[in-house]
């Protein structure tokens, strides 16, 4: 009798792991961002960096994987920047958004594939794509662009090089947790 590994590799069982990674993935987002409100006066969503790095860095996993892609560890780069007004106006609350991006080496003639993959995972798991292309002048040059309701966008482009595709999060503003204050003595 043959032993079973209990990491199974058929088709089913890769697209069962598939299906899980992805509700994991809705859970875990449901719990990271907020659903948009009603107006410009809402409460920002609450997330400390560090977690709100783990969850871009999940995502990006997310579109590397949907895609059959190897993210370069030495490529991340995560940039937090404050979050500006339309008119320059700011708060004194540390309030932040985060552009984290990767790079993947893929030959220039599959790039089309991977973003009509992610392209196909993002509609799936409900975000709405705003751009989207495979070729310019008549060659592979692949972009996607897909955004969240909350506000946060995922892309995928080609880049810098015709076996580098970059892949990237950009979160809406989000605010850390507030501080406890000392107790007096």
């Amino acid at each position: 009798m043959a032993s079973h590994s209990s990491r199974s590799t058929t088709p089913f069982a890769r697209a069962g792991r598939r299906v899980l990674a992805a509700v994991i993935l809705t859970i875990t987002l449901g719990a990271c961002m907020s659903a948009p409100g009603t107006g410009k006066d809402d409460p920002l969503p609450v997330k400390d960096k560090k977690d709100a790095q783990a969850w871009a860095q999940q995502m990006t996993e997310h579109m590397a994987q949907s895609a059959g892609l190897q993210i370069d560890p030495a490529s991340i780069r995560p940039l937090f920047t404050g979050c500006v007004g339309r008119n320059g106006e700011s708060a004194p609350d540390d309030r932040y958004t985060l552009m984290y991006s990767v790079k993947s080496t893929v030959p220039l003639d599959q790039h089309p594939e991977a973003v009509r993959k992610i392209r196909d995972m993002a509609q799936k798991e409900g975000l709405t794509i705003t751009g989207y292309r495979e070729s310019a002048d008549g060659k592979p040059e692949a972009f996607v662009n897909a955004e969240h309701p909350s506000d946060y966008s995922l892309t995928a482009s080609t880049s810098g090089g015709q076996d580098r595709m970059y892949l990237s999060v950009v979160t809406p503003c989000l605010v850390p947790p507030a501080s406890p204050s000392p107790t007096p003595s």
